[in-house]
């Protein structure tokens, strides 16, 4: 177990340090990236997440709660270096991931700490932390995120069936192509922790005038990932 919470909170920590960094680096006030756009902010989260695997690579490197999910319900034995899929391991990851994305939102802000200062909008200081929808209705968000995060988890637990190791490169395209071409509607959490863990950093973060945290939609990146995970394991585990 201790060796789950050491590499998925190196893992997560970097994904989420690369990923919200990548975001902060376009939206706060006098960054050298101010402005990059959704393609800059895609290609971040996709190397933050190839910098995360490679990181976390010695217990599987799940990162998220919805990957690891997704690999229970789909009844696999194991996914990595030996480590069994239990309720006990499930619940390790899952604490490590939260620790890792706090921690990671946490240098975010501490490498940015001038910037944060001289951005005066409070939904823009928010974005570089958690997700927001572009048009708020609950009930479509939620069925974004499923739509995002079957795809990824279900190709990622396809990736077991082909007769190489596609490593961490393909799961960061993968994040790619799933930012740019479902990340629209609601800034594609597709990752609880990702989502709910920087959230935090952003409610206890001393960060000047940031505002509320938006509590109210928190529930929508946890809930939409999770169904989509469920999903993608069952249609895994019935075959296909």
């Amino acid at each position: 177990m201790g060796t789950i919470l050491i590499y998925e909170i190196m893992g997560t920590a970097m994904l989420t340090l690369l990923g919200c960094g990548v975001v902060a680096n376009h939206a706060l006030a006098k960054t050298g990236g101010h402005g990059g756009g959704p393609l800059m902010i895609h290609w971040g989260w996709g190397l933050g997440v190839f910098a995360g695997v490679w990181a976390a690579y010695k217990t599987g490197a799940h990162l998220n709660p919805a990957v690891t999910v997704g690999l229970l319900v789909s009844g696999a034995d194991e996914y990595a270096k030996g480590i069994p899929i239990t309720v006990g391991t499930t619940l390790t990851y899952f604490a490590a991931e939260m620790i890792g994305a706090f921690l990671g939102a946490v240098l975010v802000w501490l490498a940015y700490r001038n910037h944060y200062d001289q951005t005066e909008d409070q939904a823009t200081v928010l974005g570089t932390f958690s997700t927001a929808p572009g048009i708020r209705s609950y009930g479509w968000n939620v069925v974004t995120e499923v739509i995002g995060t079957f795809v990824l988890v279900f190709i990622i637990l396809n990736f077991g069936n082909t007769p190489v190791d596609l490593g961490p490169l393909a799961v960061a395209l993968l994040v790619v192509g799933i930012g740019a071409s479902l990340g629209g509607p609601t800034g594609y959490a597709i990752n609880p922790a990702r989502d709910l863990g920087p959230r935090l950093a952003h409610a206890v973060l001393p960060i000047k005038g940031k505002g509320g945290s938006d509590w109210g939609y928190s529930w929508v990146p946890i809930v939409g990932p999770l169904i989509g995970a469920i999903i993608a394991g069952l249609v895994v585990l019935m075959g296909f």
